[in-house]
């Protein structure tokens, strides 16, 4: 009984997080935003806001980072929706990392090329402009890593020639693509 009481409660919570600070980039319109920023080479900064910027002490020992945030512009939720790299066949959203979701979290892995006070000088940059941070954590070899890993359906989806490609929702939608 306890654990059905539980499970009401925690569906009808409401979760509030503040930003911890903001990315600028040169990705002002999603359309023209990279799909990932690892096929991506655009640099850009989060500026940490001043109250947590005590926080970044010993960050600079780190060469990645993820940072998880906001998708502030989504335009609604959709549980199922066609991906960026199948736009042929519907996928359930907890499989693809389409930014229409229940919970508008985004998470991108960064490189981390310097801190200066309280902004962090990043690269491989995937996140619009102006988009609210919630958390920022060091990317561990060790603990990130995985081997063995199984790729779902992307494994299908031509992932290795996306570098070829112009990376962007709108530049896959132009790229012919065959046997997605």
């Amino acid at each position: 009984m306890e654990k059905i009481e539980k499970t009401d409660l925690v569906k009808k919570s409401v979760i509030t997080y503040r930003p911890v600070g903001i990315v600028h980039s040169e990705h002002k319109i999603q359309e023209d935003t990279p799909i990932q920023g690892i096929f991506n080479p655009s640099r850009g900064t989060v500026e940490v806001f001043e109250e947590f910027s005590e926080g970044l002490k010993d960050i600079d020992k780190f060469s990645h980072l993820i940072l998880l945030y906001h998708f502030d512009r989504a335009t609604g939720c959709e549980i199922v929706r066609k991906p960026f790299l199948d736009e042929e066949k519907e996928r359930g959203i907890f499989s693809i990392r389409h930014f229409n979701r229940p919970n508008p979290i985004g998470f991108s892995i960064v490189d981390l090329y310097s801190v200066n006070g309280n902004i962090l000088e990043i690269g491989a940059v995937d996140i619009l402009d102006k988009t609210p941070v919630l958390d920022i954590k060091p990317y561990v070899y060790q603990f990130d890593n995985r081997s063995e890993v199984k790729n779902g359906w992307v494994d299908d989806s031509h992932v290795d020639e996306i570098s070829d490609w112009n990376k962007t929702p709108k530049g896959l939608r132009r790229t012919e693509r065959t046997n997605l």
